[in-house]
């Protein structure tokens, strides 16, 4: 594990500890407490997004007078709402306390969109891929598309003059296309491999990518273990899932969001200082 892993989580366990303090001085919210915050999401939401009159309230979440005098009614007890020229508007507190649901609930549909990627990366990571690739895409291996995470690396290999990456090697099996190795010899590369799949690069000496290793095209580097498949593209960056022991990528998830560029960075370079040169 790099420094940067390290400190991130070190900084995690040290954020685990103080919430658990701050439990401990103020039991709020309870479970029943975060419960009623959560069944009343819609209500929330609906006033995050702007101050309601009654009626509109009543409409915007299809709930009859009795229902909605009891949301309101709801708000005001417990500080989130008020009553304001008419429309119910959130209170500071009520504003976190509604975009704090929103997180939450973005949260665990990332978790649950990104499931099938966490099988395959180790479990010190999974935390850490949640946020950044939020609107990810996710591509699936299934038994009528076996290859589909394959395809849709090498469809944005040939969108991207420059890739960086590690563990990628199951990525670009060598064989499993005739312009997969070549694809890289066309670009400004920088690979990071476990040892053994340098070796097995080489042994392939009629590949294309073995070829550009040994004349120096594409910069590689060793590191004895890394945690799952990187790839940096031009405009997207992804995540590798594959089987240990067949060596099939089972999943890929990418995006374009800037903070998942940014973390993706952040990795690549923790890795790559963690690792060594493999001479030409």
């Amino acid at each position: 594990m790099t420094e940067h892993f390290l400190d991130e989580l070190i900084r995690y366990d040290r954020r685990v500890r103080r919430d658990q303090q701050r439990r401990d001085r103020d039991p709020f919210p309870d479970t029943e407490a975060m419960i009623d915050i959560v069944r009343h999401g819609d209500l929330l939401r609906a006033l995050l997004a702007e101050p309601l009159e009654r009626r509109d309230l009543e409409a915007e979440l299809e709930v009859s007078k009795a229902t909605s005098h009891r949301f309101v009614r709801w708000l005001e007890e417990h500080g989130y709402g008020e009553r304001v020229d008419g429309r119910y508007r959130l209170t500071g507190l009520g504003r976190v306390v509604a975009d704090g649901v929103c997180k939450f609930e973005g949260y665990l549909r990332t978790a649950r969109r990104l499931d099938p990627l966490f099988e395959y990366i180790c479990e010190d990571h999974e935390e850490f891929v949640i946020e950044p690739f939020a609107d990810a895409t996710v591509t699936v291996a299934t038994p009528s598309d076996p290859y589909a995470p394959i395809a849709r690396f090498l469809s944005l290999l040939r969108e991207s003059e420059s890739f960086r990456g590690f563990n990628t090697t199951h990525m670009i099996p060598p064989g499993a296309e005739d312009s997969a190795d070549r694809l890289l010899e066309d670009r400004t590369a920088e690979l990071v491999y476990v040892p053994d799949a340098v070796e097995a690069l080489r042994d392939e000496s009629d590949t294309a990518l073995a070829t550009a290793i040994d004349e120096g095209n594409v910069a590689v580097r060793t590191r004895d273990a890394l945690p799952y498949g990187l790839a940096l593209f031009d405009d997207r960056v992804g995540i590798g899932g594959y089987d240990e022991e067949t060596g099939t990528m089972r999943v890929f998830v990418d995006t374009d969001a800037a903070i998942a560029r940014e973390w993706a960075t952040r990795v690549f370079d923790s890795i790559r200082a963690d690792s060594r040169p493999v001479s030409s």
